[in-house]
């Protein structure tokens, strides 16, 4: 649905369509930016998050994860003689963001990317050592046909000083003929396939029954997303990637050690996003279901394989399943099926998406194969099973034992 109670921006029609996907602090923005005559002139959707990082007064290093509160859009602009096309996001009462356009003969560029942030702000930047606002910018120069809608749904990331910017999902298209957007496609560098050609090392070819050769245990490692309010979701696993591509499985232990973690907190949904020297990334969504309780609803993915960008995406899972203010533990190897494609094993969980207080777990919920619990009745169980077994014999033996002592005359 539309965003309701949008005013003109300098004289220009502005339809802008917000949308909320998986976590409060992960957005997904769409918008049709239109001119005096009501004609499209620019149209963008995309994902955004941030992860800032700061110096306290106690000289300790914190990081936030800014949420889209109180969002705005003053200084977006279909551009003129002068001035090409700018989107310019304002959000919460410290942060706001844009991106540039400029247009180059038969291209277009996305120019530049701008973001600045109010560490004055001390719900938000708690205890900041340097007060004010801090603007990072960066030229980013993506090239684009006129007439085409630039597209990239992989990860891409900008490191700016102490800001990084994740983005996916992106489709834009700037300087828009005739109030229509166009269908064909540019594809980032990420999305395209890889066309290198990578040397035969082995002789040995999987065949489609083969079995991938099991991967040691992989390490554990623990991952945490922090908000303004400190820490806000833990999680402690080790990982095991199992991607299938024509029919040839491949198994990644992921390293802890050369693995990020970022996301975001909210009262419904949160997100862990882990990023590596070949995931670029790997989204654990949790919800809240029934008011009291959460599970694990969605997982995305988009890694190299071979050489090759694998990506996949499944938001209708139910994993994980624990009461509020609780969280959830499963010591023994446990398998998230997100696909035909991808499996995902995990060992020695534990995880707490929500109401986690002073950066620690709360009392854990065991996983069914961790319950040993379990096996006493099926002990039980079977030891009455065996000795019924042996009465019925014992009786049977003894009924053609009985048969047996009679003789005729």
């Amino acid at each position: 649905m539309l965003r309701p109670g949008l005013s003109p921006v300098q004289g220009l029609g502005f339809v802008l369509l917000c949308l909320v996907l998986g976590a409060s602090q992960s957005y997904a923005f769409e918008l049709d930016l239109k001119d005096s005559k009501n004609a499209t002139c620019l149209y963008a959707k995309w994902q955004m998050n941030f992860n800032i990082s700061y110096e306290t007064i106690n000289k300790t290093t914190k990081s936030v994860t800014p949420g889209f509160s109180n969002v705005t859009y003053k200084g977006s602009s279909c551009g003129d003689d002068e001035n090409g096309p700018k989107i310019a996001v304002q959000f919460g009462s410290a942060f706001s963001w844009s991106v540039n356009f400029t247009k180059k003969a038969s291209h277009y560029l996305i120019d530049s990317i701008s973001f600045s942030y109010n560490t004055s702000d001390n719900t938000v930047f708690s205890g900041a050592k340097d007060k004010g606002i801090i603007n990072v910018s960066d030229s980013v120069k993506i090239e684009i046909p006129l007439n085409s809608m630039f597209k990239c749904n992989s990860l891409l990331t900008l490191k700016m000083n102490d800001v990084v910017q994740n983005y996916w999902g992106v489709v834009v298209q700037a300087f828009v003929e005739n109030g229509t957007v166009s269908k064909k496609e540019f594809l980032c560098d990420e999305d395209k396939p890889s066309t290198t050609v990578t040397p035969v090392t082995h002789t040995t070819v999987p065949s489609s029954t083969t079995t991938p050769t099991p991967k040691e245990k992989p390490g554990v490692g623990t991952y945490l997303v922090r908000n303004s309010n400190g820490t806000c979701l833990l999680a402690t696993m080790g990982l095991q990637l199992n991607i299938t591509q024509d029919k040839v499985t491949s198994v990644i232990n992921v390293n802890p050690n050369l693995t990020d973690s970022t996301g975001s907190c909210s009262p419904q949904t949160s997100q862990l996003r882990l990023n590596g020297s070949t995931i670029k990334y790997l989204d654990f969504v949790f919800a809240v279901k029934n008011e009291n309780r959460f599970y694990l609803k969605e997982v995305n993915v988009s890694l190299l394989v071979n050489d090759s960008v694998f990506s996949i995406s499944n938001t209708n899972l139910s994993y994980w399943d624990a009461p509020l203010g609780s969280s959830y533990m499963c010591n023994k190897e446990q398998t998230i099926s997100v696909s035909e494609a991808f499996q995902i094993n995990t060992f020695d969980l534990r995880v707490q998406p929500f109401s986690v207080i002073e950066g620690k777990y709360s009392t854990a919920q065991e996983c069914p194969l961790d319950d040993d619990t379990i096996l006493i009745p099926i002990i039980v169980g079977a030891g009455l099973s065996g000795l019924i077994i042996v009465i019925v014999i014992a009786y049977l033996i003894g009924r053609r034992k009985s048969y047996a002592g009679y003789q005729t005359l």
